[in-house]
């Protein structure tokens, strides 16, 4: 194959028995079982290989060789007497005749095992972060990332789109986050931009000519990193149509993006054409959120009515808004638990009460509502066995949303994990009122067409219509309650760009100040438009499980727990005082508890696959059993 190995370290099969091959990579790690035999397991980028050492040279060869040294091994195949039904490799051996070394690591100790990267702190995970990819299980997720990127890239051009690479050194432009600007060497004290997006770029591709334009685009953005957004830099795919409406982008993407996730994802089933449609504020509505995860079936009535004068202080006079899930089988202490998370996310206190298995109510705030226990029956359709959320107050929207996702998956039979749910979010508020300013202001996207263009502007502005009753040609691409992206339709007539930005104390000369270039080139004639940039590395991240990490027990032997979130880069401690090590079996004391911000079930494992749920179960064992008995815990 080349001059360093005639084979990958993930080729070698049975039929190869008897062969002579020259592998090459790094040695993972050597077994010692007897002074003169030693099992080494040599990996490259393709797998792994066990070499058998069984001489007094060989070894004396192999103790002179640091782990993650990188080596060619020249040797004869064999099959193993055992073979590794777990390794694509696991039928064969390799006896070595010839070691040698290509590059020599020069530590004996490294920060942290290979194959256990995950489980390293953060921090040194991103100081040695060739260390950190070497991992096959981290290295995995590069390779899908460049599938998909590759299977993106092929669909867009059998869609007929054309890939166009936009400029990266820029003028700065207002479009909703800080630049990175660039000092320009030969104009002192002036700089470049790097783009936010391409936004500006696309759109006066589609005034050049260009018909459909696409491109893998890295958009750069100085703002601190978010629960959903990594801070800097990150790739969507940018897309625009000419002549084109909300309907022809949507025909798209629901072509593009199923095949993609069914393939790559862990879930093979992903929703096909056409997707669900939400309106905005239907989404607020029932769900409680514009992200709505579609794959859970409970859903938020408004019943302030019926609490206008109830007993309960908290209640009366609210927004209130209930949250009804059937066949609940959660004790009191768990639904108290998940009630306090709740809080924790949304800001404010969420009450529950039950029907029980004989139709009465119970547990929670169930005395203040039996006066409307009737009314509440039928306006949501109570059952025995029905646990029933009520959120109340300025948040009331928000605290739905939030028990919502964090009961459906919580609560047997009203989750369907395993699938990609997509769906459409529509007809977003064109504009709103500031929350710091009192004065009415874009919502969402300046730049979308209103829905109704010129005309519902103009009555707007003669006072005929409340202007925060326009809706934006704008979407929002949502998957499993992560919103992949945000389009529109573009606002392509001067006039009606102007007359927009008028309403929020903005004229012409603004306009034309700020976004010169689109500007002037829609005075020469630019088509409708439409486009939408899902982002590379959310669909990644869903592909790929959710984002979600799980640890057990690193260097240090104690049991201890690391969960990361990267959608909101939570680290979560959880400690007992005294456990056993579930890897080599220790006891010891521990540390107390560290005070967290948020807890194991916080984010539900079970939504990220079947093995993640497994270990959520023998944790949350682990440490009932320290609650229970005050004695060290067992993994069971």
């Amino acid at each position: 194959m080349s001059q360093y190995r005639t084979h990958t370290c993930g080729e070698l099969r049975a039929a190869d028995a008897g062969k002579t091959v020259t592998l090459a990579g790094w040695m993972e790690n050597v077994r010692e079982v007897g002074s003169n035999f030693a099992f080494v397991v040599l990996r490259d980028f393709y797998g792994t290989t066990q070499i058998v050492v069984d001489s007094a040279e060989m070894m004396k060869t192999v103790k002179g060789i640091n782990k993650e040294s990188t080596i060619a091994v020249t040797g004869t195949v064999r099959l193993r007497e055992s073979p590794n039904t777990k390794l694509a490799t696991g039928e064969i051996e390799v006896v070595p005749e010839k070691i040698e070394i290509l590059g020599r690591c020069r530590y004996n100790e490294l920060p942290f095992e290979i194959n256990r990267s995950r489980e390293a702190d953060e921090s040194a995970r991103l100081k040695y972060r060739y260390l950190d990819l070497r991992n096959p299980a981290v290295k995995n997720n590069i390779i899908l990332r460049c599938n998909v990127v590759a299977a993106l890239r092929r669909a867009m051009m059998d869609h007929g789109f054309l890939e166009i690479t936009t400029p990266i050194l820029t003028a700065s432009s207002p479009e909703g986050a800080r630049d990175y600007l660039v000092p320009a060497r030969k104009h002192p004290g002036k700089f470049y931009a790097l783009p936010q997006a391409p936004q500006q770029f696309k759109q006066l591709l589609m005034t050049s000519g260009f018909d459909k334009y696409f491109q893998i685009a890295p958009c750069f953005r100085d703002e601190d990193a978010r629960g959903d957004r990594s801070p800097g830099e990150f790739y969507q795919l940018d897309m625009e149509m000419a002549f084109a409406s909300q309907e022809d982008v949507f025909a798209v993407l629901e072509d593009v993006l199923p095949p993609i996730f069914a393939k790559y994802g862990t879930y093979d089933i992903a929703s096909q054409p056409p997707f669900r449609r939400i309106a905005y504020n239907d989404a607020l509505a029932v769900y409680g959120s514009d992200k709505p995860d579609l794959r859970i079936d409970l859903t938020a009535t408004d019943v302030t009515e019926l609490f206008a004068e109830n007993e309960f202080e908290a209640l009366r006079g609210q927004t209130v808004k209930a949250v009804p899930i059937t066949d609940c089988k959660l004790t009191r202490k768990q639904i108290d638990k998940l009630l306090g998370d709740c809080e924790v996310q949304s800001g404010t206190k969420s009450y529950w009460f039950k029907v029980d298995e004989n139709g009465e109510l119970a547990g929670g705030i169930g005395k203040f509502v039996a006066p409307i226990k009737a009314e509440l029956t039928e306006k949501l359709g109570l059952k025995p066995d029905t646990l029933v959320i009520v959120c109340a107050g300025k948040l009331a929207t928000k605290a739905v949303g939030v028990a919502i996702k964090t009961f459906g998956p919580a609560c047997e039979g009203h989750m369907d994990k395993e699938r990609y749910e997509f769906c459409w979010i529509v007809d977003f508020p064109m504009y709103e009122i500031g929350e710091e300013s009192g004065e009415l202001e874009f919502c969402h996207n300046p730049f979308s067409m209103p829905a109704g263009g010129l005309d519902v502007l103009l009555k707007a502005e003669r006072g005929e219509i409340d202007p925060l009753t326009i809706t934006a040609d704008q979407y929002d691409l949502v998957c499993n309650g992560v919103e992949l992206s945000s389009g529109a339709v573009r606002n392509h007539d001067p006039e009606i760009m102007i007359k927009a930005f008028e309403l929020v104390r903005l004229g012409e000369e603004d306009v034309k100040a700020k976004f010169p270039a689109m500007y002037n080139a829609f005075c020469y004639g630019a088509p409708p438009h439409a486009g939408i940039a899902p982002g590379v590395d959310r669909m990644v991240m869903l592909l790929a499980g959710g984002a979600l990490w799980y640890y057990v027990c690193g260097s240090d032997p104690i049991a201890w727990f690391v969960i990361f979130f990267s959608v909101g880069g939570i680290y979560l401690w959880m400690m007992s005082r005294k456990v056993v090590c579930p890897n080599c079996g220790t006891k010891r004391p521990l540390k107390n508890r560290q005070r967290v911000t948020r807890d194991f079930n916080r984010y539900d494992v079970i939504d990220y696959g079947k093995q993640a749920q497994d270990y959520k179960r023998r944790i949350l064992a682990f440490m009932e059993e320290y609650d229970k008995t005050g004695k060290p815990g067992e993994w069971v």
